[in-house]
C-alpha cells in the first residue's frame, strides 16, 4: 500500500499520478503498484514537482512496517537506531522587541509612594 501526497505541484502531474494511484482527496493519492513502478513514479515527481512539495509513504518490511520519502519539505527523514522519524528544524529566534519599562523605570515607580491610596 502506498499513499502520496502533492502540494502546489503542477497539474500536469495528476494524469501520471492517476494512471497508478486513486485520488482520495484533492492532492492525496492512494493505491498499490509494484516497486519497481512506485520508484519510477517517485523519480517522476520530484522531477515535475520542483517548486511544490511531496510526501511519499509505504509498506516496507522493517520495524515500523513503512518508509516514507520527502521532497522539498521543511521537516525530513532521519534514522535513529534503526527507525526513521521525521527531524523539525530548529525554531529560529527572532530578536523580541522591548515594550514597556526599562527594570530602572519599574524600580523607581515602586520605591514611589503612592498617592491617594489608604493604606
Amino acid at each position: 500500500m502506498m499513499t502520496l501526497v502533492l502540494t502546489a505541484c503542477p497539474p500536469g502531474l495528476r494524469g501520471d499520478v492517476t494512471k497508478w494511484l486513486l485520488e482520495i482527496s484533492p492532492g492525496v493519492y492512494v493505491g498499490d503498484p509494484p516497486a519497481r513502478v512506485r520508484d519510477m513514479l517517485w523519480l517522476r515527481v520530484v522531477d515535475t514537482c520542483k517548486d511544490g512539495r511531496a510526501i511519499l509513504v509505504f509498506s516496507a518490511r522493517n520495524e515500523q512496517g513503512f518508509e516514507y520519502r520527502v521532497h522539498r519539505h521543511d521537516w525530513e527523514p532521519v534514522d535513529v537506531d534503526g527507525l526513521t522519524l521525521m527531524l523539525r528544524p530548529a525554531q529560529e529566534k527572532t530578536p523580541q522587541r522591548r515594550t514597556g519599562w526599562s527594570k530602572a523605570t519599574a524600580q523607581r515607580r515602586a520605591r514611589k509612594p503612592h498617592w491617594g491610596s489608604r493604606t
